[in-house]
Protein backbone atom coordinates (compact mmCIF):
# COMPACT_ATOMS: atom_id res chain seq x y z
CA UNK A 1 0.00 0.00 0.00
CA UNK A 2 1.86 3.55 -1.33
CA UNK A 3 -0.23 6.61 -1.25
CA UNK A 4 2.56 7.63 -3.62
CA UNK A 5 3.56 11.03 -1.00
CA UNK A 6 4.65 8.92 1.72
CA UNK A 7 7.05 5.84 2.56
CA UNK A 8 5.71 2.50 2.16
CA UNK A 9 3.95 1.66 5.18
CA UNK A 10 6.27 -0.48 7.37
CA UNK A 11 4.28 -4.06 8.36
CA UNK A 12 5.49 -5.87 11.16
CA UNK A 13 3.65 -9.07 12.05
CA UNK A 14 4.26 -11.21 15.26
CA UNK A 15 1.95 -14.14 16.51
CA UNK A 16 0.37 -11.54 18.70
CA UNK A 17 -0.21 -8.25 16.58
CA UNK A 18 0.02 -6.70 13.21
CA UNK A 19 1.73 -3.43 13.02
CA UNK A 20 1.12 -1.21 10.00
CA UNK A 21 3.29 1.70 10.69
CA UNK A 22 5.09 4.62 8.98
CA UNK A 23 8.02 5.98 9.81
CA UNK A 24 7.04 9.31 9.28
CA UNK A 25 3.23 9.60 10.43
CA UNK A 26 1.36 12.70 9.19
CA UNK A 27 -0.12 13.77 13.14
CA UNK A 28 -0.35 12.95 16.17
CA UNK A 29 -3.25 10.16 15.75
CA UNK A 30 -3.04 6.16 16.66
CA UNK A 31 -4.97 3.49 15.63
CA UNK A 32 -5.57 0.44 17.55
CA UNK A 33 -7.83 -2.71 16.94
CA UNK A 34 -7.57 -5.02 19.77
CA UNK A 35 -10.66 -7.04 19.76
CA UNK A 36 -10.83 -7.91 16.24
CA UNK A 37 -7.89 -10.63 15.90
CA UNK A 38 -9.41 -13.92 14.06
CA UNK A 39 -6.17 -16.58 14.36
CA UNK A 40 -7.45 -19.40 16.74
CA UNK A 41 -5.02 -21.55 17.74
CA UNK A 42 -5.57 -25.12 18.01
CA UNK A 43 -4.90 -25.86 21.01
CA UNK A 44 -7.51 -23.18 22.23
CA UNK A 45 -10.43 -25.09 20.25
CA UNK A 46 -9.32 -28.24 21.19
CA UNK A 47 -10.07 -26.66 25.46
CA UNK A 48 -13.25 -25.23 24.14
CA UNK A 49 -16.47 -27.18 24.52
CA UNK A 50 -18.08 -24.36 22.28
CA UNK A 51 -17.47 -24.24 17.99
CA UNK A 52 -15.18 -22.12 16.27
CA UNK A 53 -18.47 -19.97 14.82
CA UNK A 54 -20.18 -19.38 19.00
CA UNK A 55 -16.56 -18.16 19.86
CA UNK A 56 -16.31 -15.65 16.82
CA UNK A 57 -19.38 -13.64 17.70
CA UNK A 58 -17.66 -12.41 20.77
CA UNK A 59 -15.18 -10.59 18.43
CA UNK A 60 -15.23 -6.89 16.90
CA UNK A 61 -15.10 -8.92 13.71
CA UNK A 62 -13.30 -6.76 10.81
CA UNK A 63 -12.73 -3.63 12.33
CA UNK A 64 -9.47 -3.79 11.38
CA UNK A 65 -10.59 -3.99 7.67
CA UNK A 66 -12.95 -0.79 8.27
CA UNK A 67 -9.90 1.30 8.86
CA UNK A 68 -7.17 -0.99 6.88
CA UNK A 69 -6.53 2.29 4.42
CA UNK A 70 -5.10 4.39 7.39
CA UNK A 71 -1.46 3.47 7.32
CA UNK A 72 -1.19 4.35 3.20
CA UNK A 73 -2.41 7.50 4.28
CA UNK A 74 0.06 8.04 7.47
CA UNK A 75 -1.76 6.89 10.21
CA UNK A 76 0.05 3.84 12.32
CA UNK A 77 -2.30 0.74 12.59
CA UNK A 78 -1.54 -1.93 15.21
CA UNK A 79 -4.03 -4.62 15.31
CA UNK A 80 -4.34 -8.07 17.71
CA UNK A 81 -3.98 -11.54 15.55
CA UNK A 82 -5.08 -13.39 18.38
CA UNK A 83 -9.25 -13.51 19.60
CA UNK A 84 -10.65 -11.93 22.32
CA UNK A 85 -11.81 -14.95 23.73
CA UNK A 86 -8.58 -16.35 24.12
CA UNK A 87 -6.30 -13.27 25.54
CA UNK A 88 -8.21 -10.06 26.26
CA UNK A 89 -5.40 -7.13 25.80
CA UNK A 90 -8.48 -4.89 27.60
CA UNK A 91 -7.78 -6.15 30.91
CA UNK A 92 -5.37 -6.34 33.27
CA UNK A 93 -2.77 -9.11 32.12
CA UNK A 94 -3.91 -11.55 35.74
CA UNK A 95 -7.76 -10.10 36.04
CA UNK A 96 -8.76 -13.60 36.24
CA UNK A 97 -11.48 -16.44 37.45
CA UNK A 98 -9.92 -18.40 40.11
CA UNK A 99 -12.30 -20.75 38.99
CA UNK A 100 -11.10 -21.40 36.18
CA UNK A 101 -7.94 -22.89 37.60
CA UNK A 102 -6.65 -25.67 38.97
CA UNK A 103 -4.21 -24.18 41.14
CA UNK A 104 -4.08 -20.57 43.05
CA UNK A 105 -3.11 -17.63 40.81
CA UNK A 106 -0.61 -15.41 41.75
CA UNK A 107 -0.46 -13.04 44.44
CA UNK A 108 -2.05 -9.83 42.57
CA UNK A 109 -3.85 -10.94 40.82
CA UNK A 110 -7.60 -9.19 40.60
CA UNK A 111 -10.00 -12.25 40.67
CA UNK A 112 -13.36 -10.07 42.02
CA UNK A 113 -14.19 -7.24 39.55
CA UNK A 114 -16.98 -7.14 37.65
CA UNK A 115 -15.31 -8.13 34.57
CA UNK A 116 -14.40 -11.00 35.72
CA UNK A 117 -17.64 -12.01 37.87
CA UNK A 118 -19.39 -11.44 34.27
CA UNK A 119 -17.51 -14.30 32.59
CA UNK A 120 -15.44 -11.93 31.08
CA UNK A 121 -11.30 -11.64 32.15
CA UNK A 122 -7.85 -11.41 30.35
CA UNK A 123 -9.41 -15.52 29.74
CA UNK A 124 -12.61 -15.21 29.19
CA UNK A 125 -15.07 -17.89 30.86
CA UNK A 126 -17.81 -17.47 29.06
CA UNK A 127 -18.93 -16.37 24.58
CA UNK A 128 -21.90 -15.20 23.88
CA UNK A 129 -25.36 -15.40 26.73
CA UNK A 130 -23.11 -17.14 29.52
CA UNK A 131 -22.03 -20.21 27.47
CA UNK A 132 -19.27 -21.69 28.98
CA UNK A 133 -15.97 -21.96 27.01
CA UNK A 134 -13.56 -24.70 29.00
CA UNK A 135 -13.96 -28.26 28.80
CA UNK A 136 -12.10 -28.38 32.23
CA UNK A 137 -10.17 -26.34 34.29
CA UNK A 138 -6.97 -25.04 33.16
CA UNK A 139 -3.44 -25.06 34.47
CA UNK A 140 -2.09 -21.70 35.95
CA UNK A 141 0.77 -21.95 33.16
CA UNK A 142 -1.83 -21.67 30.25
CA UNK A 143 -2.51 -18.02 31.81
CA UNK A 144 1.51 -17.07 32.35
CA UNK A 145 1.78 -18.30 28.31
CA UNK A 146 -0.98 -16.06 27.52
CA UNK A 147 0.18 -12.93 29.21
CA UNK A 148 4.21 -13.45 27.70
CA UNK A 149 3.39 -14.58 24.29
CA UNK A 150 0.08 -12.64 23.49
CA UNK A 151 -1.24 -9.41 25.87
CA UNK A 152 2.57 -8.55 27.12
CA UNK A 153 3.60 -8.02 23.26
CA UNK A 154 0.47 -6.24 21.99
CA UNK A 155 0.90 -3.95 24.89
CA UNK A 156 4.91 -3.38 24.90
CA UNK A 157 3.95 -2.22 20.56
CA UNK A 158 1.05 -0.10 21.97
CA UNK A 159 3.34 1.61 24.03
CA UNK A 160 6.62 2.02 21.81
CA UNK A 161 3.60 3.46 18.95
CA UNK A 162 2.42 6.37 22.10
CA UNK A 163 6.12 6.89 23.15
CA UNK A 164 7.49 7.67 19.86
CA UNK A 165 4.19 9.76 19.10
CA UNK A 166 4.60 11.77 21.90
CA UNK A 167 8.60 12.08 21.13
CA UNK A 168 7.77 13.32 17.47
CA UNK A 169 4.56 15.55 18.29
CA UNK A 170 4.86 16.65 22.24
CA UNK A 171 1.49 14.55 22.48
CA UNK A 172 -0.29 11.78 20.79
CA UNK A 173 -4.12 10.59 20.36
CA UNK A 174 -5.17 6.55 20.77
CA UNK A 175 -8.77 6.02 18.67
CA UNK A 176 -8.95 2.54 20.55
CA UNK A 177 -11.49 1.06 18.00
CA UNK A 178 -14.61 -1.50 18.63
CA UNK A 179 -17.63 -3.18 18.02
CA UNK A 180 -21.08 -3.00 19.80
CA UNK A 181 -23.96 -5.30 19.16
CA UNK A 182 -27.06 -4.51 18.29
CA UNK A 183 -29.32 -4.50 21.37
CA UNK A 184 -32.22 -4.58 20.23
CA UNK A 185 -33.85 -3.25 23.79
CA UNK A 186 -31.33 -0.69 23.69
CA UNK A 187 -32.00 2.18 20.80
CA UNK A 188 -27.81 3.12 20.58
CA UNK A 189 -26.15 5.64 17.93
CA UNK A 190 -24.16 4.45 15.19
CA UNK A 191 -20.72 5.21 17.24
CA UNK A 192 -20.40 5.36 20.86
CA UNK A 193 -17.44 7.98 21.95
CA UNK A 194 -15.73 7.00 25.50
CA UNK A 195 -13.56 9.12 27.21
CA UNK A 196 -13.98 7.67 30.47
CA UNK A 197 -16.33 10.60 31.81
CA UNK A 198 -13.72 13.38 30.71
CA UNK A 199 -10.59 11.92 32.42
CA UNK A 200 -9.07 10.00 29.63
CA UNK A 201 -9.05 12.62 26.67
CA UNK A 202 -9.60 16.54 26.45
CA UNK A 203 -12.97 17.30 26.06
CA UNK A 204 -12.80 19.26 23.06
CA UNK A 205 -11.14 16.63 21.15
CA UNK A 206 -14.06 14.29 21.76
CA UNK A 207 -16.19 17.44 20.37
CA UNK A 208 -14.13 18.01 17.07
CA UNK A 209 -14.20 13.81 16.78
CA UNK A 210 -18.09 13.49 17.01
CA UNK A 211 -18.21 16.41 14.70
CA UNK A 212 -16.39 14.69 11.95
CA UNK A 213 -18.09 11.74 12.12
CA UNK A 214 -21.50 13.45 11.85
CA UNK A 215 -20.17 15.04 9.13
CA UNK A 216 -20.62 11.06 7.52
CA UNK A 217 -24.21 11.13 8.71
CA UNK A 218 -22.91 8.91 11.42
CA UNK A 219 -24.98 9.51 14.82
CA UNK A 220 -23.15 9.62 18.51
CA UNK A 221 -23.48 9.07 21.86
CA UNK A 222 -21.04 9.89 24.75
CA UNK A 223 -20.06 6.83 27.32
CA UNK A 224 -23.49 5.59 27.62
CA UNK A 225 -23.12 2.71 27.67
CA UNK A 226 -19.20 1.72 26.72
CA UNK A 227 -16.85 4.87 28.49
CA UNK A 228 -13.88 2.76 28.04
CA UNK A 229 -11.98 -0.01 29.27
CA UNK A 230 -8.53 -1.09 31.05
CA UNK A 231 -6.79 0.29 28.15
CA UNK A 232 -8.88 3.57 27.49
CA UNK A 233 -8.14 3.71 31.55
CA UNK A 234 -3.97 2.66 31.38
CA UNK A 235 -2.74 4.87 28.48
CA UNK A 236 -5.68 7.96 29.05
CA UNK A 237 -3.44 10.37 30.81
CA UNK A 238 -3.88 13.90 29.57
CA UNK A 239 -1.55 15.61 31.82
CA UNK A 240 1.01 13.33 30.36
CA UNK A 241 -0.11 14.65 27.20
CA UNK A 242 -1.51 10.96 25.96
CA UNK A 243 -4.95 11.19 24.91
CA UNK A 244 -7.46 8.25 24.47
CA UNK A 245 -10.81 7.67 23.50
CA UNK A 246 -12.48 4.21 23.23
CA UNK A 247 -14.44 4.38 19.62
CA UNK A 248 -17.55 1.81 19.68
CA UNK A 249 -18.81 1.28 16.38
CA UNK A 250 -22.37 -0.60 15.75
CA UNK A 251 -21.98 -4.05 14.11
CA UNK A 252 -25.71 -3.22 12.96
CA UNK A 253 -23.63 -0.99 9.93
CA UNK A 254 -21.62 -3.25 8.54
CA UNK A 255 -21.78 -6.93 9.87
CA UNK A 256 -24.29 -10.40 9.61
CA UNK A 257 -23.66 -11.00 13.52
CA UNK A 258 -25.14 -14.71 12.43
CA UNK A 259 -22.49 -15.32 10.37
CA UNK A 260 -19.98 -13.38 11.69
CA UNK A 261 -19.12 -12.00 7.81
CA UNK A 262 -18.63 -8.59 6.25
CA UNK A 263 -22.53 -7.40 5.76
CA UNK A 264 -24.59 -5.28 2.68
CA UNK A 265 -23.00 -2.10 4.84
CA UNK A 266 -19.31 -3.28 5.02
CA UNK A 267 -17.84 -1.38 1.63
CA UNK A 268 -19.31 1.44 1.96
CA UNK A 269 -18.25 1.98 5.83
CA UNK A 270 -14.99 0.69 4.79
CA UNK A 271 -14.85 3.73 2.29
CA UNK A 272 -16.39 6.64 4.81
CA UNK A 273 -13.37 5.67 6.99
CA UNK A 274 -11.16 6.15 3.98
CA UNK A 275 -12.71 9.09 3.85
CA UNK A 276 -12.39 10.27 7.83
CA UNK A 277 -9.06 9.41 8.37
CA UNK A 278 -7.47 12.89 7.00
CA UNK A 279 -10.14 14.16 9.14
CA UNK A 280 -8.96 12.27 12.01
CA UNK A 281 -5.85 13.16 11.67
CA UNK A 282 -6.48 16.83 11.65
CA UNK A 283 -8.73 16.21 14.92
CA UNK A 284 -5.37 14.87 16.79
CA UNK A 285 -3.74 18.40 15.98
CA UNK A 286 -6.21 20.27 17.89
CA UNK A 287 -4.81 18.69 20.70
CA UNK A 288 -4.14 21.01 23.56
CA UNK A 289 -0.54 20.34 23.74
CA UNK A 290 0.42 19.55 20.45
CA UNK A 291 4.15 20.96 19.52
CA UNK A 292 4.27 23.59 17.52
CA UNK A 293 7.20 23.05 16.06
CA UNK A 294 6.49 19.33 14.71
CA UNK A 295 2.94 21.10 13.54
CA UNK A 296 4.87 23.44 11.46
CA UNK A 297 7.55 21.14 10.17
CA UNK A 298 4.47 18.83 8.88
CA UNK A 299 2.80 21.91 7.22
CA UNK A 300 6.07 22.76 5.64
CA UNK A 301 6.25 18.92 4.13
CA UNK A 302 3.28 19.20 3.11
CA UNK A 303 3.45 22.46 1.07
CA UNK A 304 6.76 21.55 -0.46
CA UNK A 305 4.59 18.49 -2.04
CA UNK A 306 2.23 20.69 -2.83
Amino acid sequence: MSSGLLPDPEHCVSSAFSLFDHAEPVSPLVLASPHSGRLYPDSFLRQSRLDLLSLRRSEDAYVDLLFDTAPDLGVPLLCANFPRAFCDVNRYAWELDPGMFREALPEGSLTNTAKVRSGLGMMARVAGPGRGIYRQQLSVAEAHDRVTRYWLPYHEALEAMIARCVATFGTCLLLDLHSMPVLPHLRLPDIVLGDLHGSSCAGEVVDNLARQLSAENLSTGRNRPYAGGYITARYGAPLRHVHVIQVEISRGLYLDETTVTPGAGFTALRETFRRLVPALAEVAWTLPDVSRAARHSKQQSADEQG
